[in-house]
């Protein structure tokens, strides 16, 4: 088996790939980052907002629309509410990011093993699985990237068609920018070049400077152009949003320059692997390959400095380091598969045997610890428990078998089959968490033909779940009161009493409904949100 998978390792990749990112996609509801992106798609094909892109009916010009744009064409064919066909492409850029990676380390070191390490370790990381299930703008912008960067690689190291590649190269800079703005340009692309700087210098020539500068200039023109049509199309909301968005970046969610610093947990699993892998001192003579190690290591570490130096910190924002991360985790690995022995030193023994026994015991637990935590909440998931357990304890015994035997080959595949077990039969098991007796969906609103409005921001989620629009009708605190006889309004929790204080002056308000779609918590516990609440009246003229 082992054989036959590093004697086909695109085929292993693909595989993996479509067993992580595509199974069980419909699972999950749609979170806050979806449901912008969602709501944007559905107006684009239900209003024609293609271009000058809106939610709930109002400009959204945060983000570029390029995978709005995938995701509404995803719709149009597997249907708007469809969450496999609306999630589906992030989880095909996701697989594109992991198989271009794959041919960037190929390039790179030659080695179809390493190559194959590094995709299966970034297929299974915590952050990476997280962002290729979700239809959500940050895989898309470092996917497209890492294709720009494979190009690029080509046009340094081959005369041939280094014109071409350069456009190619611009190309997928371009979507890259069209998917996020410059992130990925600043967080994967800036750290690539410093490594690339530092460990292949001697590699740039003269003859590069054209087609760089072609690939950096077409890349930039494909990628300003959405920007400079809106600015010019609709310049006041424009200049407002990017205001808003810039103000962000230095006083939202402002964490301290060393919040990042503890991004190997991002990995999930191999947490500790990653960790291991960073330790210059100790793996720089014990790696098959100094220089790509070396390579691998600049670009993560360049990668998290320059986003330390962002005064605003979001955990997601560390994808992008993950992608290197990757890279350099797969030389440890790749040495402990070539070396690991009884005879290795006892520090070593004590991290890889505390690594994978931890995964198998989970393994093995797993279905006593399921059992007693899920019992009462499996009614309808019991296939997906029992195949679950069987799957993960065969996997965890099969995992302490081999670490007994210090095959250290065996047990890294397992650990891979490991996460895929979770992701294929036990994923759907997730639904026992929706436990909120008071839920109450509002896509059951029924607005007896009047028009809908809203009053105060609702969540997007909400509007999501609605399945149209609600356009709010206040804007910079100025109230623009519907001509409407009557109406429907939905109101948010924090606009309640001045709701009633300023629109009983004006209309008779009939309370209709109250809205909660929280799906994980009830009312009074800690994870409930307020903001997942909207109240329904039908008001009429005096």
């Amino acid at each position: 088996m082992i054989e036959y998978i590093e004697k086909n390792p695109v085929k292993i990749v693909l595989l993996v790939c479509l067993l992580i990112f595509c199974v069980n996609l419909d699972v999950l509801y749609v979170n806050i980052m979806e449901a912008r992106n969602f709501v944007t798609a559905r107006e684009m094909i239900d209003q024609g907002h293609w271009i000058l892109t809106t939610m709930n009916e109002f400009p959204r010009y945060e983000k570029p629309p390029l995978p709005t744009w995938l995701t509404a064409i995803s719709a149009m064919i597997f249907g708007v509410h469809n969450l496999f066909g609306l999630r589906l492409p992030a989880a095909l850029i996701a697989t594109v990011l992991v198989y271009f990676m794959y041919k960037c380390v190929v390039f790179l070191s030659n080695s179809k093993k390493l190559a194959l390490y590094t995709s299966l370790i970034l297929t299974t990381s915590f952050y990476i699985i997280f962002s290729g299930r979700n239809g959500q703008w940050d895989i898309f912008t470092h996917g497209f990237m890492v294709v720009s960067i494979y190009y690029q690689l080509l046009m340094i190291f081959k005369e041939e068609r280094r014109w071409g590649h350069a456009l190619l190269a611009g190309l997928f800079l371009g979507c890259s920018f069209l998917s996020k703005g410059p992130v990925s340009l600043y967080a994967l692309w800036l750290p690539f070049v410093i490594a690339m700087i530092m460990v292949y210098r001697s590699s740039f020539k003269k003859a590069h400077i054209l087609p760089f500068l072609t690939f950096l200039i077409s890349g930039l023109i494909i990628g300003f152009s959405w920007f400079i049509y809106v600015r010019y199309a609709d310049p006041e909301a424009f200049i407002e949003i990017t205001k808003e968005e810039t103000a962000n970046w230095a006083g939202y969610n402002v964490r301290p320059f060393y919040y990042y610093w503890s991004f190997f947990t991002q990995s999930g699993i191999w947490t500790l692997p990653a960790f291991i892998g960073l330790l210059y001192p100790y793996l720089k003579k014990r790696v098959a390959d100094p220089k790509i190690y070396r390579f691998s290591l600049i670009w993560t570490l360049a990668s998290v400095i320059l986003l330390s130096l962002i005064p605003e910190k979001k955990s997601r924002y560390l994808l992008p380091v993950l992608i290197p991360l990757a890279f350099n985790t797969a030389s440890y690995i790749q040495y402990l598969i070539q070396n690991f022995s009884p005879n290795s030193n006892k520090w070593e023994k004590l991290s890889v045997y505390f690594t994978f026994l931890l995964i198998g015991l989970i393994g093995i637990i797993f279905p006593f610890g399921g059992y007693f935590f899920f019992a009462d909440k499996l009614e309808g998931l019991w296939p997906y428990f029992i195949l679950t357990s069987i799957a993960l304890f065969a996997i965890g015994v099969l995992i302490i078998k081999y670490l007994r035997k210090d095959s250290i080959k065996e047990i890294f595949y397992l650990t891979i089959a490991f996460i895929i077990s979770i992701m294929v039969l036990g994923f759907p098991i997730a639904n026992a968490f929706n436990s909120n007796p008071g839920f109450h969906n509002i896509d059951d609103l029924d607005p007896e033909g009047l028009p809908l409005y809203s009053y105060g921001e609702q969540a997007p989620e909400m509007i999501w779940n609605l399945g149209y629009p609600a356009p709010e009708i206040e804007h910079n605190g100025v109230i623009e009161y519907p001509e409407d006889e009557a109406f429907g309004i939905l109101v948010v929790p924090a606009k309640l009493n001045d709701f009633h204080r300023i629109f009983a002056k004006r209309y008779h308000i009939v309370p209709k409904d109250r809205y909660d779609i929280n799906y994980t918590a009830a009312e009074g516990q800690k994870a409930w949100k307020d903001r997942l609440i909207s109240e329904y009246f039908i008001l009429k003229k005096k």
